[in-house]
């Protein structure tokens, strides 16, 4: 974050960030893009997968007003013997540049940022903002499991579940109930770049409907869609940096409502 907010300065580069930090450095970033008018677009790949984008235009345009949401990212207890098959071997030399201290030092906190950042702007890209949650956390050895149910703006109520580790495969998803239909989708392990199975059903057609999303490689579209922002002026579909401090805001809520086992309103000021 503070690296993107260098270059959202005058006189620099445009910059894509990837993980949500403190609330001042989220402010002062979000303050700073806007000031510069240069464009910010928060690392949240899962926007690009064709599978999920179906999945938003077809409860914009098929679904109706919606009354229940659920989501759900639970990181595999495998996810490294798979990803040791699928990427190259990486070198690491002892000057390569690091963040200053160890972001890992506070685990539970890690994982709720690093992994919940993903889920929590799924769940917004798809349903909208987020207004208040009542989260439970549950501890078991090396296991860390938030559920929180949560609340929209358009009235409709939601359950997020964010696990580090399940005992399983790969397991995330979301399913998204509205008055005039429904959309159910199946992600993947991300670096089987495999776009996502999402199947939507519209009272209107009475018909179910599945794209098939050929080109499964959500990373680079979302350099492309990135840099079709930049220079030919295509509204940005990655999220934002207000989008990344609206993330910050439900995870702290979160983070908060688990540790006193009350509901929490997301905070919206500033």
């Amino acid at each position: 974050m503070s690296a993107a907010l260098g270059v959202a300065r005058p006189g620099s580069a445009l910059g894509r960030n990837r993980q949500p930090a403190s609330f001042t450095l989220a402010l002062d970033t979000r303050d700073a893009v806007a000031a510069s008018g240069r464009v910010l677009q928060v690392g949240t790949m899962r926007r690009f997968d064709e599978g999920v984008a179906f999945a938003r235009d077809f409860i914009r345009a098929e679904v109706g007003p919606l009354f229940g949401v659920k989501a759900w990212y639970c990181d595999s207890s495998y996810r490294y013997t798979m990803t040791d098959a699928l990427q190259p071997l990486l070198r690491r030399g002892d000057a390569a540049p690091r963040t200053p201290g160890d972001p890992t030092t506070d685990r539970r906190r890690y994982l709720l940022l690093g992994h919940g950042s993903h889920l929590v702007d799924m769940a917004r890209f798809l349903a909208g903002d987020i207004v208040a949650v009542q989260a439970r956390l549950v501890e078991r050895g090396e296991i860390r499991s938030w559920f929180a149910a949560c609340e929209f703006t358009g009235g409709a109520s939601g359950h997020l579940d964010l696990t580090v580790a399940v005992r399983m495969d790969w397991h995330e998803g979301f399913q998204v109930y509205g008055e005039e239909g429904s959309v159910l989708g199946r992600m993947f392990q991300p670096w089987y770049l495999r776009t996502s199975e999402v199947e939507g059903f519209s009272v209107r057609t009475g018909q179910y409907h599945r794209p098939l999303g050929a080109d499964g490689h959500f990373w680079r579209r979302q350099i492309e869609g990135f840099a079709a922002t930049i220079l030919d002026g295509v509204p940005q579909q990655g999220a934002t940096a207000e989008d990344g401090l609206a993330a910050l805001r439900v995870l702290d809520a979160i983070e908060r409502s688990a540790a006193t086992g009350v509901r929490v309103a997301v905070e919206t000021s500033g």
